[in-house]
Formats: C-alpha cells, sequence, structure tokens
C-alpha cells in the first residue's frame, strides 16, 4: 500500500537520493510504435521516441555494460553505477525495433526468452487473455452468454468480465482456450498472421550482433504456485534448450516475479547448473536474501526511466530505515 502511495506523489515534490546500488537493471518486454492487441493489456510498452528518451537519461547516470563484464564487476564500485539492460520474453519486436536502436546507440542488452514459443508454436496464456480483453472491449461487442457462465458473472458487465480474465492463472490457462472458442477467437490463425516472438534464425541472428539470449523458464508460469519439484523441472527444461542452442547459460530471470521462492530452490539451482552466475527478479531496487539473485526494475509503469528510477531509490532509502530493503529467503 505504501509503495502505491507514494506512486501517486508528484516527482517534483520528492527529494532525489544517490542511487544505492552499484548496478542498476532496467527490464522492458517490447517497444513498438504500432498498436499490439495481444501485448496491449498487459503491458504497458513504450514507443521508440520513450524508449530513446529513457535510453538517454540513464547513460547521463549510468554506464551500460555487456554481460562479460557485469558478472564480473557489478558489485564493485565505480564512478558512475554499471547498468544492464534487459528484455523478457523474446518479442519479435526486439530484433526488428530495439536491436536497431541499441546498435546505433552502443548499448548491450540480454533477452530472456521463453523456448516453448520460439518459433511461434503457442503464445504465453497472458497473451491469449491480451486479446480477448481487446474483443470485449469492443463497444459493439456483446459478451455471449456462455462466456459469462464461464466466468461466473451473472450479469454482463464487461469490466467485471475483464477483471475475471486477467485474474485467470497459469495453471488454469486452458480456460483460455476455452473462452476464445466461445468468443470465435482464433489463436493459431492470429499467431499465422503475425510474428509474435523470434524464431531459431532470429535468435542467431540476435547473438551474432553481440546481444544475449538467455532463459526466462519454459513457459512463463507463475513460479510461486509451482511445486518445488515443478519450479526446477520447468528450470531444467528452458536450460537445456539454452545449451543445446548454444545460447548464454550464465543467467536466468524469473518470469512474472520470484516473490515467494525459497532459499531451498536457489540453493538447488546453482548446485545443478555449475555456468549459472546469476538469476534475476523484477522487485525493483532492493537487496536479496541470496546474494547470486539480483533484483530489476520494470520500466512500463507509465512513467520514464528517470522518475522511475528516482522513485525506486527514494523507495529503498525509505524502507532502509526499517530494515526492509532486502528481500528475506
Amino acid at each position: 500500500m505504501l509503495k502505491l502511495f507514494l506512486k501517486k506523489i508528484n516527482s517534483s515534490l520528492v527529494t532525489y537520493a544517490k542511487f544505492p546500488l552499484p548496478y542498476v537493471i532496467p527490464v522492458y518486454h517490447c517497444v513498438s510504435d504500432e498498436y499490439l492487441p495481444h501485448i496491449k493489456h498487459i503491458i504497458n510498452y513504450k514507443n521508440t521516441k520513450d524508449f530513446e528518451a529513457d535510453l538517454d537519461g540513464m547513460l547521463k547516470k549510468f554506464e551500460f555494460v555487456p554481460w562479460d563484464f557485469f558478472k564480473d564487476h557489478y558489485n564493485k564500485p565505480a564512478q558512475k553505477p554499471y547498468a544492464l539492460l534487459t528484455f523478457d520474453d523474446g518479442f519479435y519486436e526486439f530484433k526488428e525495433v530495439v536491436m536497431p536502436i541499441l546498435l546505433r546507440k552502443g548499448i548491450y542488452a540480454i533477452n530472456f526468452i521463453n523456448p516453448a514459443f520460439t518459433d511461434n508454436p503457442d503464445m504465453m496464456f497472458r497473451l491469449k487473455a491480451s486479446l480477448i480483453i481487446e474483443k470485449i472491449k469492443d463497444k459493439n461487442y456483446c459478451i455471449p452468454e456462455p462466456v459469462l457462465s464461464q466466468l461466473r458473472l451473472k450479469e454482463n458487465n464487461k469490466n467485471k468480465a475483464i477483471g475475471s480474465i486477467h485474474a485467470i492463472r497459469y495453471e488454469n490457462r486452458y480456460q483460455l482456450e476455452q473462452l476464445g472458442q466461445m468468443m470465435d477467437l482464433d489463436f493459431k490463425e492470429y499467431r499465422t498472421g503475425r510474428k509474435i516472438y523470434m524464431d531459431t534464425d532470429d535468435l542467431k541472428s540476435v547473438q551474432q550482433q553481440g546481444f544475449g539470449i538467455a532463459s526466462h523458464s519454459w513457459d512463463h508460469p507463475y513460479f510461486a504456485h509451482l511445486s518445488l519439484e515443478e519450479q526446477l523441472h520447468n528450470i531444467r527444461r528452458s536450460l537445456s534448450y539454452i545449451k543445446e542452442n548454444g545460447l548464454l547459460e550464465e543467467c536466468f530471470a524469473f518470469p512474472f516475479t520470484d516473490f515467494g521462492l525459497t532459499e531451498e530452490l536457489f540453493i538447488k539451482l546453482f548446485d545443478e547448473n555449475e555456468t549459472l552466475r546469476l538469476t534475476f527478479g523484477t522487485a525493483g531496487v532492493k537487496l536479496d536474501g541470496f546474494e547470486k539473485n539480483l533484483q530489476r526494475i520494470p520500466m512500463e509503469n507509465g512513467l520514464s526511466a528517470e522518475r522511475e528510477i528516482h522513485f525506486e531509490t527514494n523507495y529503498f532509502q525509505l524502507k532502509k530505515i526499517f530494515n526492509k530493503n532486502t528481500i528475506a529467503r
């Protein structure tokens, strides 16, 4: 609640503190000037102008570095904190939109992918939710009775329907397929008509340009909803794909969040994977009880990078007063 309250405070009223860590790790998913129905209702992605403004702002205060440097120096003090730029999910826009910008500016990035969706055989369940919401939001669309029944709604209320769709979890993702059929939404046809994810050739091309491709789990579940063995199985499967394809084995980014994950998972994960150096969450500017797990700052909350980092910095300092700025495992 406190974090949500502080988000509402006008940034001009906040006294900004010096960035408290020797590194910053921003995370994005997509950058596009186009309207993308499969992403629009789940990710507040930025356009190219705002993304470039973010990079220019961060370049003034941080030093962007490649993975090979970051992994050995991230916790060492420097004149400017080191920055590692990251992207999640392996969307095609990384190759077509983001990569040319980064090459022009000389900035490295890692894209954390879900192998289950490489070559576009399927799409992450939340993308299907976005497409369903897109159709519901059409002012001329009336929600069919079977859909209302499936969502356990007694009235044709679009806002409640959208809320129910957002609430569908990974383990119940089959419900989105059912809803799509009831609404005459063909997810396979939608994928056929456009490229959602990078395919194998795209990944190789991105890697050849000097960027990193690493694991983001097999198929993007909520890890806290899985058993320990299910968590490990999902990670093992994704890391096997990364290794078999000669991609970056030294890091792993948890999908959604690493909230609620136990120290036992981290210990087993690092014990099983000798090449693994670091893992990543998305809790903002925080320290972690497991020192090899670093937290990233989500950059798609409707704020500029400057304002987002300023907010996270001040929130870190506030939590520090109460010894609450380290995630306990």
